[in-house]
């Protein structure tokens, strides 16, 4: 079993699009079509979805988490390219790098090794 898609909700698809394709890297899976986006995460797909009128926002603060490996890339160029965009890390372990999308949902790049 592994995830077929993740969606997330926002009231501005274009500009979360930017932060996942240009922070991330993620590529274009299908371009804008009925409100959403959808971007490859390696296999898995990540859609960018518009949220309807008085959908509630991201929670402030949330610990809600999506996580990304780092893949071939070491965390201190994670941590360049992060911050080469204007993004904030707000958190970090040995493994891992915490910051936030412009809706305020928690992200992270991980290269921690599951056994």
């Amino acid at each position: 079993m592994r995830i077929h898609h993740a969606a997330l909700r926002t009231a501005d698809v274009e500009k979360l699009q930017s932060f996942y394709a240009g922070v991330l890297g993620l590529s274009v899976r299908r371009g804008a079509r009925d409100g959403s986006v959808w971007l490859d995460a390696d296999g898995t797909v990540l859609m960018i979805e518009r949220a309807a009128v008085g959908e509630p926002a991201v929670t402030p603060g949330t610990m809600d988490l999506v996580a990304f490996t780092m893949g071939d890339e070491t965390k201190e160029s994670w941590r360049g390219r992060i911050e080469r965009f204007g993004v904030r890390i707000e958190a970090e372990t040995a493994y891992t790098l915490y910051f936030r999308d412009p809706d305020g949902r928690r992200v992270a790049v991980s290269d921690y090794p599951f056994s």
